[in-house]
């Protein structure tokens, strides 16, 4: 028998010798905190070992114990004995996930039966608060009118859609989405044959998959074979997080079909897209990317096949990837092909670190006036078998100031504020603070240490993790693994936990035993003004040291955390504009040395001046974590 095989009938012999305690009961947390086996108990105890308690005897931090793992004494002996056989925790994955409280695939399907029955529409229709539905040939040889969707998919968990034939062989037909899936956690979309063979029309996507934790977008057959169908992506993945959007048969076979992207994935986070046969065979295509990448982290674009064997097609791409922190673009059989293409760069990769750029086959066997132009286009890029006949390159150098027509980039109200700000009586502006991570636990250390967690185990982590290749749990693993393994910011101390114990164990590390961790109290007064009540610097309000701890995507509870040199730290009362009420006790961080940070940084944006003119506060969200040394 395995060791799962018993789990249940040695959870049920628990739950009889206790004859009016049910078997979710035995699992709960009342009966695991007075159990001293349990994983729970295990980490009071941990805590009371490693922390000294300080002179203010502040409680226990309810709000970190509470990401304790929920398995109890039985469940973690059997886990822990799994975990050394990576082969049978995998082959148990379902059970192990359930019972440790994590979430181990974020790619949610849903089901045929699922279906709305007025999902096949042959009116216009408008769709507002709408979510989670297939739509099946969709629009399809519709004769003008429009469809939009307001607010779809908005705030939820995991919203998945799936749009077939969306729109095909249409005629004047028009699509609106707007505020698309905003601030879901994993979003995923398919788009199939959407707009093919259509004449005419457009599809608008507004604020679309904004401050998304994983957009998961495919567009298959996307455009293909359509005449003059216009589509229009304004604010397109504005500050995700990770995640990737696939383009297949991009406007393939299309005729003068204009695609616009504008601040396509701006301030969003290691976000890749892949665009395979873009524009391939196309007939007088325009395409455009404005403010493509703009200040993103790491955002990667793949392009294949882009514009091969066109005709006459332009495509533009402006303030492509400004500021942003490093990123790669890569460009295979660019343009290869083509008749008469015109290709155009402007203020082209001027990322504030470095990226790379490889340019395979550019241009090769291209006909008539095929020409590249590049403009302020920066160094560290790599150009193999293209063709010279009609390449130019204008303002080739790097990157070393920000142009001042970005200051416009959307940021958030209140994300970032002047220590001046915290003072009693002041009304300001507060973001949205709520914690947009999937709920999880930590793992017992013991279960945590005999798993792996490094770059060069990935095939074994998503071999344990189920993650196929290709999918939203790969890309999730990926991206953590390379936000864990980066090098250090200058005077930056960080490490990556998947315990309670191990955040300890770095907090003291950093700050020694007599430690306290705070964290904003509840949501209250998100995403509206509040008024500053009494305010209190932590250590006298000098300069401290400190160690803040971020959530980060993973298939358990895990937390980027970082020390970083010249922060203040502040405690203050969060009152009701109105009736002057306490809402809300928040911590905030003031850094005070901004001289490394990048010039086109949101805070600069928001509050103006530049790296090392300025102090930049900003809030601890809901579930991060600010430790200081006890006062």
């Amino acid at each position: 028998m395995t060791f799962l095989f018993l789990l249940p009938i040695l959870l049920l012999s628990l739950s009889l010798s206790s004859p009016n305690v049910t078997l979710t009961q035995v699992s709960g947390n009342e009966l695991h905190e007075k159990n001293p086996f349990t994983a729970k108990a295990s980490l009071i105890r941990y805590w009371k070992n490693h922390v000294i308690t300080n002179k203010h005897h502040l409680p226990r931090p309810t709000f970190l114990f509470s990401k304790a793992s929920p398995l109890g004494p039985t469940e973690l002996a059997i886990l822990t004995k799994l975990a050394q056989d990576h082969d049978s925790l995998s082959s148990h994955l379902d059970s192990f996930c359930s019972y440790a409280h994590l979430l181990c695939s974020f790619n949610d399907v849903v089901s045929e039966s699922d279906r709305s029955p007025n999902d096949v529409v042959s009116k216009d229709a408008n769709f507002a608060v709408y979510a989670n539905r297939n739509f099946a040939n969709y629009g399809a040889a519709r004769l003008g009118g429009a469809d939009s969707f307001k607010n779809y998919s908005a705030g939820l968990n995991s919203p998945n859609d799936s749009f077939r034939k969306y729109s095909k062989g249409s005629t004047s037909h028009s699509e609106g989405f707007a505020s698309y899936a905003t601030s879901a956690n994993v979003a995923t979309s398919n788009f199939t044959s959407y707009g093919a063979s259509a004449t005419g029309g457009s599809g608008e996507f507004k604020i679309y998959d904004d401050q998304v934790n994983v957009p998961n977008l495919r567009f298959s057959s996307y455009d293909s074979a359509a005449n003059g169908h216009r589509l229009s992506f304004a604010g397109y993945g504005g500050e995700t997080n990770s995640g990737s959007e696939s383009f297949a048969s991009y406007g393939k076979n299309g005729n003068g079909d204009p695609s616009e992207f504008a601040s396509y994935g701006e301030g969003s986070n290691t976000v890749g897209s892949g665009f395979s046969g873009y524009g391939e065979i196309g007939n007088g295509g325009n395409d455009s990317f404005k403010g493509y990448g703009l200040s993103g982290n790491n955002p990667k674009s793949d392009f294949k096949s882009y514009g091969t064997g066109g005709n006459a097609g332009t495509d533009g791409f402006w303030s492509y990837r400004t500021g942003a922190n490093v990123g790669g673009d890569s460009f295979q059989t660019y343009a290869r092909n083509s008749n008469s293409g015109k290709v155009i760069f402007s203020d082209y990769g001027k990322s504030f670190n470095l990226g790379n750029d490889s340019f395979r086959d550019y241009g090769k066997g291209s006909l008539g006036r095929t020409t590249v132009g590049f403009r302020s286009y920066s160094l560290s890029r790599t150009f193999k078998d293209y063709t010279r006949n009609g390449v130019t390159f204008a303002e080739y150098n790097n990157f070393t100031t920000i142009s001042g027509r970005f200051v416009n980039k959307r940021v958030e109200k209140g994300k970032f504020f002047r220590e001046s700000s915290l003072k009693e009586g002041n009304v300001m502006a507060m973001p949205d603070i709520r914690d947009r991570m999937p709920k999880r636990s930590f793992l017992p250390r013991s279960i945590l240490t005999k798993l792996p967690f490094s770059a060069s185990s990935v095939s074994e982590i998503k071999r344990i993790f189920h993650a196929r290749d290709g999918s939203t749990t790969e890309r999730v693993i990926i991206d953590a693994l390379a936000e864990c393994e980066r090098a250090p910011s200058p005077g930056e101390t960080k490490r990556c936990v998947g315990s309670a114990e191990d955040m300890i164990d770095f907090a003291v590390s950093v700050l020694g035993h007599n430690v306290v961790v705070r964290s904003t109290e509840n949501v209250n007064g998100s995403k509206g003004d509040v008024m500053i009540g009494k305010v209190k610097g932590i250590n006298g309000g000098e300069v401290t040291k400190s160690v803040s701890c971020h959530q980060s995507l993973y298939p358990y509870l895990l937390y980027y955390c970082h020390s970083v040199p010249n922060v203040r730290v502040y405690v203050a009362d969060i009152l009701d504009v109105e009736s002057k009420d306490k809402i809300n006790h928040g911590v905030a961080i003031c850094h005070l040395d901004t001289s490394s940070w990048a010039p086109d940084h949101g805070a600069f944006v928001a509050l103006g001046s530049g790296p090392g003119k300025i102090e930049v506060c900003h809030w601890i969200f809901e579930n991060d974590m600010s430790w200081t040394t006890s006062d």
